[in-house]
This record gives C-alpha cells, sequence and structure tokens, in this order.
C-alpha cells in the first residue's frame, strides 16, 4: 500500500525550506559585511614600502594592521551607546615607529620581555644578546620583531577576516641561534573576538617566546589614564623579582598583594602599595596564570571601563601574563593629532611565557628545536556592559 505524506509534513516542508534559505542569507549577508582593505603606509628609512590593512566586521568593529612591526594601529570598537573610539596607543607616522615608539601595538620577538645580563645557555653553548634594557636584554633586542617588515597575505573566511604575516629571523640575528620562520594570524569576526595565533619553526636549537605589546584603554586611547578602568585575572600567583625586573625564581602568592586581581579592582586602588623603584609607580609584573593543563586555551584577564561599558576579555595558551601600566613620564610620547600621552596611558596585557626562562631551568621551556613548531594562542573579545 502505498504511503501519504500527512498534510502538516506538506505544509511545514515549504516553511523548512524558506527559514533554511533565510538562515542562508543572514549568513552571507554578515560576510558580505565583512571586509578588509589594504593601502599604502609609507617607506622606511631604508625605503621598505609599509601597508596598513584595515579589517571590519558585521558589528562595526574595525582593526588597522602594519605590516611594520606587525603593529595592531588601532582597534576601534563601540560602546553602550554605539560610540565609536581608539582603544590602543598608536603613533603620528612611521618614522615614530621606527624611532620614538615603547611598542605600541607591536609583536614582540624573538624574545618577549627579559633575558638576564643578555647570556644564556643552550645545548652547552653560551649566547650573547644586545643590552637594550639596562643591564638585561629585553623584547628580542633594539632591532627585534618590532622594528621588521613582514610579508602580508590577505585572509577571508566564512565569519571572519584576517592577515597572515610572515618574518625569516636569520641565524645570528640579534645574537639568537638559529634561522627561525615566523608567522602571526590576526582574525577579526563577527563574535567580536581578535585572535592572534602564533607559530614559528627552526633550523637549529633556539629560545622563543613570542607577545603582542598592544596599550589598552577602553575609555579610548586619547582621553586620559587608565587608572579607573576595573582588571580582573586569574591567577593566584606571581613571579618575584629584583631590581632589575629579573624573576629571581620564586613564584609567590598574590594573596594580601596589590597583584591579587582575582576579583576586580581598579588599575589605580592599589598602585600607591607597589614597592620598589624598579616599578616606576605602577605595574610591571609577570603573573602566573591558572591553567588546567599547560598549553590550554584558558581565561587570563578581564578589563571594563565603568563610564563606556566596553569590556575585553583575555583568553590564552601562554603561561603568563605580563601586566604593565605605562608607567613613562607625561608627555613622553605623542600620537595622532599631536596628543600627548599621558603617564599611565593604558595598560600592557601580554600573555607570554615568563621573563628570563632560558636562565631558569624551573620555569616552562622556551626552546624550540628542528622538527618542532611553536605555536601560541591568544583571543581578546569586545563587548559592553551597563
Amino acid at each position: 500500500m502505498q504511503k501519504t505524506i500527512p498534510r502538516l509534513s506538506l505544509i511545514a516542508l515549504p516553511l523548512i525550506i524558506s527559514f533554511s534559505l533565510m538562515k542562508s542569507s543572514m549568513a552571507d549577508n554578515l560576510s558580505a559585511k565583512l571586509t578588509i582593505e589594504t593601502a599604502p603606509f609609507g617607506k622606511t628609512k631604508e625605503g621598505q614600502a609599509v601597508e596598513l590593512y584595515t579589517l571590519k566586521n558585521a558589528n562595526g568593529l574595525m582593526v588597522k594592521v602594519l605590516t611594520y612591526g606587525a603593529v595592531i594601529y588601532s582597534l576601534e570598537a563601540p560602546d553602550k551607546d554605539g560610540r565609536l573610539a581608539n582603544l590602543t596607543a598608536n603613533c603620528a607616522s612611521l618614522a615614530d615607529y621606527e624611532d620614538r615608539s615603547p611598542c605600541f601595538g607591536a609583536l614582540i620577538g624573538r624574545y618577549a620581555n627579559r633575558i638576564a645580563k643578555g647570556k644564556f645557555t643552550l645545548d652547552g653553548h653560551q649566547y650573547t644578546l644586545p643590552l637594550n634594557g639596562g643591564p638585561n636584554h629585553i623584547h628580542g633586542g633594539p632591532r627585534g620583531f618590532d622594528k621588521q617588515v613582514w610579508a602580508a597575505e590577505p585572509l577571508r573566511g566564512s565569519d571572519f577576516v584576517g592577515v597572515k604575516l610572515t618574518y625569516t629571523s636569520k641565524d645570528g640575528e640579534n645574537g639568537f641561534p638559529g634561522t627561525l620562520k615566523c608567522a602571526v594570524v590576526y582574525q577579526l569576526n563577527n563574535s567580536n573576538e581578535w585572535k592572534m595565533d602564533y607559530t614559528a619553526t627552526t633550523d637549529k636549537a633556539t629560545v622563543v617566546n613570542i607577545s603582542n605589546h598592544a596599550y589598552w584603554n577602553l575609555a579610548g586611547v586619547y582621553s586620559g589614564p587608565v587608572l579607573d578602568e576595573v582588571l580582573t585575572v586569574n591567577a593566584d600567583k606571581y613571579l618575584r623579582a629584583d631590581e632589575t625586573l629579573i624573576p629571581t625564581g620564586e613564584i609567590v602568592p598574590v594573596e594580601g598583594t596589590p597583584l591579587d586581581f582575582r576579583r576586580p579592582h581598579a588599575i589605580g586602588e592599589r598602585m600607591s602599595q607597589i614597592k620598589g623603584p624598579q616599578f616606576n609607580g605602577g605595574y610591571d609584573h609577570c603573573l602566573v596564570l591558572n591553567h588546567k593543563t599547560p598549553g590550554d586555551l584558558t581565561f587570563a584577564a578581564k578589563l571594563k571601563d565603568p563610564k563606556s561599558g566596553r569590556t575585553m576579555e583575555v583568553t590564552t595558551t601562554a603561561p603568563g601574563v605580563q601586566i604593565f601600566t605605562a608607567n613613562f613620564g607625561p608627555g613622553a610620547f605623542v600620537g595622532p593629532d599631536g596628543y600627548s600621552y599621558p603617564r599611565h596611558l593604558g595598560v600592557c596585557l601580554e600573555c607570554q611565557h615568563y621573563p628570563d626562562s632560558p636562565n631558569q631551568p624551573s620555569f616552562p621551556s622556551t626552546v624550540l628545536r628542528a622538527g618542532q613548531t611553536y605555536h601560541e594562542t591568544t583571543m581578546h573579545r569586545f563587548g559592553v556592559e551597563p
């Protein structure tokens, strides 16, 4: 006996097809609102052309990236009333990035943060690095990854736009061993997530620690100091440091210190409690993130601006986060349109391995060997709250 299709199904079938087509159309519409554009940004002193990539999502969030230093030039996000503002510090010109930038928005490598006395030993050989941070090496040297022009390739997916930036660091560059092939993939999606995915390979054993050095101010980076913004950090412990900001090797509880951000605190609330001239009246500390398993993508920090309602949640695979509150003198750096940045202009949340790991056997290893791939991911999600 031939089966008949119930009348309800005959009615529902066109509705299901219509709904599916509507969903497909909505997805296509959102995808169409994801855009990526390229424009020239000038030439370096050596004559290398630098490009500016502009990425936008369907919600109005916009990120601009330079091929110089893989710099996040700006990130504009709406507040609770829909008003856009740039949330990360930048320079007025390419010349300023070359000569007068404290790593604004830059990708940092080959080794982010400090290496004591610019020396480390690997496989029985001692390597000597330039001293560009007092008695120590910092951020890969005076011409680290933040001072290089990266090759760029635009990317597009169904729910993101991005750019892949690559750079090859030659054996011996800034004293580091091994030819290191590096890549960072920046992605912006329609969930207001900004993803930074770092990879590297080497032909000889070396040390690697890559991070980004954006200075965040969710009120708008041209609005004044960041002291009233509220910070939460998923860390029970921090690294005790000496007078030159090199870890002593001690990993100590944040309990009872101004580094305890396990509950939200305004950044400036306990800054006067920070002791030691090496910190210059602000935060410059590495906190040990709480990972369930090493290398898992976990919640690291949350920043909120009470006035605008903007929020930024950070997740990372890295074991630590360096909190730096731009402890420069007022007017030390100038931004677009002559804006003079104040003291504590923003906060850096540098997700990375620990400082001086090559000299600290008890810290998670930063050694990368031939045949291995370095891989770390950090993601920022932007939103608004009342």
